[in-house]
């Protein structure tokens, strides 16, 4: 099992903290950094200033938003990343949800499974340097009865390939995982509850003819990212998730299409799920923090004392991640970045490291 450090999203000043975290993560071993993007900072500028501010570490999107760019833009990136890089790019893409996509971007929601499938197809084609003709049902290139041609991409590859993976959350999202992208981009992964999930992605995989019989999941990363808080009293180590948590099971969605708020159903949790949402949309955000049940914070992070979270690690391998991503909390810079080192320091204690 890997390291990855997720940086978030790039707001309130915290960028310079950031690079340090980076760079600390580039120099103590970390495979991946990633960064994220929603409706304020977006992930290609921050990967860039990053990835040139770092030797080693591999960069990636987690995510870049499927309704933002069109396949061939996001191509170019990838491929420009990749290359000013070095060939340390990873390609994370996600729909996003309802209100960004229509409400920021302007794009309709539906058929995401279908026009993701569309977007990767594309992008793939535009990466390994084909010329992009495509007839599908959310996607025509080159528009017909037009002056457009089919185009190919002027920029060389630095490697064969460039890994792209798709965050997902419901059973048939995560089977298109699967069967046409290379990782899978989790959040609030229990291990407790990941034999259902893992076994979507195995039916994509088998469907597509990849992994092998024995192990369909191999060569296959799975990515959850994992919120670290370092502490002696799990009430007082869970307190820095409890907005975070809220915000995803009570506001990212509406009521009645809410994939995080589905996702906690699923682990068991329909009661405080619902208690949260219920809550959030009413507009009481501390109140809705509050509820968030502990143990749901519990199996979706490591929080707890050093020993205690060293011990659990253990669950996340044998669950078939492979790239356990942290999210370092702390009050200050000095205590991420000891999340930072604390991590690798028990990834190397464990004997689970790759």
């Amino acid at each position: 099992m890997k390291l990855g450090l997720n940086l978030g999203y790039w707001s309130a000043g915290n960028g310079a903290d950031n690079i340090v975290l980076a760079q600390e993560a580039d120099r103590i071993g970390y495979s991946v950094v990633w960064a994220a993007e929603a409706y304020g900072s977006d992930t290609v500028t921050v990967l860039s200033w990053v990835g040139a501010l770092t030797h080693r570490i591999d960069l990636g999107s987690a995510v870049m938003q499927i309704p933002a760019r069109t396949p061939a833009m996001t191509a170019m990136t990838a491929a420009t990343l990749d290359t000013l890089s070095g060939g340390r790019f990873r390609l994370g893409l996600g729909v996003s949800g309802p209100q960004v996509s229509e409400g920021w971007h302007g794009v309709r929601f539906g058929a995401p499974l279908g026009r993701t499938r569309e977007y990767v197809d594309i992008v793939t084609m535009a990466l390994r340097r084909e010329t992009v003709a495509y007839q599908g049902k959310h996607w025509t290139l080159p528009l017909p009865d037009g002056p457009g041609k089919a185009l190919r991409m002027t920029i060389r590859r630095v490697r064969e390939h460039l890994p792209i993976y798709l965050a997902a959350v419901g059973p048939k999202n995560l089977e298109l995982a699967g069967e046409i992208a290379d990782g899978w981009l989790a959040v609030f992964f229990s291990p407790e509850h990941s034999g259902d999930l893992l076994s979507s992605l195995k039916a994509g995989r088998a469907r597509a003819g990849r992994g092998t019989e024995q192990d369909r999941l191999a060569g296959f990363d799975v990515v959850p990212t994992v919120p670290v808080v370092l502490g002696d009293d799990l009430e007082a180590a869970a307190a820095p998730l409890r907005a975070y948590s809220a915000l995803y099971l009570g506001g990212m969605g509406s009521r009645e299409k809410n994939f995080y708020n589905a996702l906690a159903v699923r682990m068991g949790f329909e009661e405080g799920a619902a208690k949260v949402q219920d809550l959030f949309l009413a507009r009481e955000h501390r109140e809705a923090a509050a509820a968030v049940p502990l143990d749901f914070i519990d199996q979706t992070s490591l929080i707890g004392p050093r020993d205690r979270i060293r011990d659990r690690l253990s669950r996340y391998a044998a669950s078939g991640v492979t790239t356990l991503t942290i999210a370092a909390e702390g009050a200050t810079l000095d205590q991420r970045l000891q999340v930072v080192r604390t991590m690798a320091e028990l990834l190397d204690e464990s004997g689970l490291g790759d």
